[in-house]
């Protein structure tokens, strides 16, 4: 039965209260700290969150306010969204790494009156803000170290000092608060990436949360109990629908890491029962045994490659309803054992049954490694508007090149000129204070305009294109996708990020910003000196090895897609520069703006360019640098696909 037809279960504080009554013993998160793991059980979830919501409430804090979580994810920081839930607010979490002029935009969009930040380095970021937030009533930290000093501030509190009010309160008053809550209420407001712009608010409700999670957790058959580490930012909306959403429904249990850094370590030693992650870090992980295969002695280096060309025929013909041969599926079983095993425990990945990949498109190539290699690894297709899931592949089923089957109740259709829409419980209720786009965001009968092009095949999966406003074609009229050759070149250990040019041109260009750990690594094995990304990315031989690896990926590709010409960027992209958004999506419209004359060189036969950056610091500092950089022509392949001398 759907929690939504139950007044006792239509918001995320009343499932709460349910699972703390149901499995009060049983375990709801957990946090790493010093290398020991703390597990809150579901009736500590509930004393911690009340006691918190108590002490906002002995603060002011009342119904339609709205709450801020700044930092890595903390157990207390989900309690804060719990609680200021629970009272009638929202909340609003931001990503950690956001500059000064990003926070001053959202908390002041949204009037944020209380901001819960995890320690020292967000607080001192929010103070830095002080008086640009005319809004914030109270700044509260949840880590001490360092915070002796900060008591002179008359509007900062410690996490622990709001409890300690919360718990002399009457603890009766936080499940009256939270019975006054109903299915659409708002449950936050959920801030875009601004790939066009500013990030806009989408106002999510608490029907929206849950039915995206009871329609996800149903398809997926998600266990109650199921481990998940919760280690994506905050601020993105997938982990609100995992860690809070699917975490208080089914309920499985929540993994916060050390720190970012420990994240590897901490997968492996938890061995969660499924993992979400975003195109890059699957990238990362492939590039990680890609070095670590090249590292290896002869013998090693021989054995891991015949397994994984072995691997990848059998997931080919598996995928393609073709038999396995006998032999390949001996050569398989022996690689389970030597080879494809060993390198799951190496990722942390063996006890999980399902692994995801979503917020851009993953490579085909990528891909297919990790299922070739037994992972289970599957698309889903989501948007911020949405709750972030509309659709996710079942485990017969998965395929690069399309992103799954709609989720129970939501529904799909494409308009004219090949936009994806969607309707649903899960579709959001508006943009916050923007009344005019989030009519152009909806049609008339209600359905979202996801802005992707795509269509559903014959096996009723959705498949994307796309970003519609970035699907062109070339002069001569062939179609032009950059997300489909970007994704190609980045299977590439060498490369970290592409952008690809194309639309009304002759012809396919790309800036590349090389992956610094992987060539460094190539470089200091050939004694090739440097001092910083900007050396290493002006040296002949990186260059020499740039073009190797996009004359490789171009082999894969329609002629007409090819790469012919490329730059190697003296800096990587980064979000502070605006140009990829905080959930690593390029930012197109800026970059081509940005990089006009780069674009300009390309295509007017140019062999040099002089680029003029713009850097921005982590305060809002700015400073610039200009340089003149290489443009390389890609060789073209003879006919046998082999790069021409």
């Amino acid at each position: 039965m759907s929690v939504l037809r139950s007044k006792d279960t239509d918001t995320l504080p009343k499932l709460m209260l349910r699972n703390a009554r149901e499995r009060a013993d049983e375990p709801a998160l957990r946090e790493k700290n010093l290398g020991i793991w703390r597990t809150y059980s579901w009736a500590q979830y509930l004393e911690e969150t009340r006691a918190f919501a108590l002490g906002l409430k002995a603060l002011g804090f009342a119904r339609g306010e709205k709450l801020t979580v700044v930092g890595d994810n903390r157990p207390r920081l989900y309690f804060a969204q719990i609680a200021a839930q629970a009272l009638g607010g929202y909340s609003v979490p931001v990503y950690q790494d956001s500059i000064a002029s990003e926070l001053v935009y959202v908390l002041n969009h949204a009037e944020v009156s209380v901001v819960v930040a995890e320690d020292q380095e967000q607080v001192d970021k929010i103070l830095s803000l002080r008086e640009r937030l005319p809004k914030l009533r109270w700044l509260i930290y949840d880590d001490p170290r360092g915070m002796g000093a900060y008591r002179k501030h008359d509007f900062i509190r410690s996490f622990a000092e709001v409890q300690e009010a919360g718990r002399a309160a009457d603890a009766a008053m936080f499940a009256a608060e939270a019975a006054k809550g109903s299915a659409d209420d708002l449950a936050m407001i959920a801030y875009t990436s601004g790939t066009t712009g500013n990030p806009k608010g989408v106002m999510l409700s608490h029907r929206n949360m849950i039915s995206v999670a009871e329609s996800f957790a149903a398809a997926e058959g998600v266990r109650i109990g199921d481990n998940w580490l919760s280690y994506l930012p905050m601020a993105w909306v997938g982990d609100t629908t995992f860690t809070v959403g699917v975490g208080l429904v089914v309920p499985i249990v929540g993994n916060c890491p050390e720190n970012p850094e420990t994240v590897q370590r901490d997968l492996r030693e938890l061995g969660p029962d499924a993992l979400l992650a975003p195109p890059r870090i699957w990238e990362n992980m492939l590039t990680t045994m890609q070095v670590k295969s090249g590292d290896a002695t002869p013998l090693k280096r021989w054995v891991y490659e015949r397994f994984r060309g072995l691997a990848e025929r059998v997931e080919l013909a598996r995928s393609e309803g073709r038999p396995v041969p006998f032999m390949d599926r001996l050569g398989y079983a022996l690689g389970t054992f030597f080879v494809y095993g060993p390198v799951r425990d190496q990722l942390g990945l063996r006890n999980a049954r399902t692994c995801y990949t979503g917020g851009a498109p993953l490579g085909p190539d990528n891909f297919r490694f990790f299922r070739s290699f037994g992972v289970n690894l599957k698309q889903v297709y989501g948007a911020t508007e949405a709750s972030a899931l509309i659709a996710v592949q079942p485990d017969a089923e998965a395929n690069p090149n399309t992103v799954g089957r709609t989720l129970p109740g939501v529904a799909v259709r494409v308009a004219e000129g090949g936009e994806v829409q969607v309707s649903g419980d899960n579709i959001f209720k508006g943009y916050f204070k923007q009344d005019d786009v989030t009519r152009d965001t909806l049609t008339d009968d209600g359905w979202l305009r996801t802005g992707d092009a795509g269509f559903v095949d014959k096996q009723g999966h959705v498949v994307i294109i796309d970003r519609a406003k970035d699907v062109g074609k070339l002069a001569d009229g062939t179609p032009f996708a950059p997300q489909f050759v970007e994704n190609k070149l980045k299977f590439s250990p060498f490369i970290r990020e592409v952008v690809a040019f194309g639309d009304q041109r002759p012809f396919v260009a790309a800036m590349i910003a090389i992956d610094i750990s992987t060539v460094g690594n190539w470089a200091e094995k050939r004694g090739l000196a440097y001092t910083s990304f900007m050396d290493l990315s002006r040296k002949p031989e990186v260059a020499r090895l740039a073009i190797e690896e996009v004359a490789k990926a171009n082999r894969g590709l329609p002629d007409a897609a090819r790469v012919r010409r490329l730059l190697l960027l003296n800096k990587e992209l980064d979000a502070d520069d605006a140009e990829m958004t905080r959930t690593r999506k390029v930012r197109r419209r800026f970059v081509a703006e940005k990089y006009a004359a780069v674009i300009d060189a390309f295509y007017g036969g140019k062999s040099s360019v002089d680029v003029t950056l713009e850097i921005t610091f982590e305060d809002g500092r700015k400073s610039t640098i200009t340089q003149t950089i290489a443009i390389h022509d890609v060789p073209a392949a003879d006919a046998s696909g082999r790069q021409a001398a």
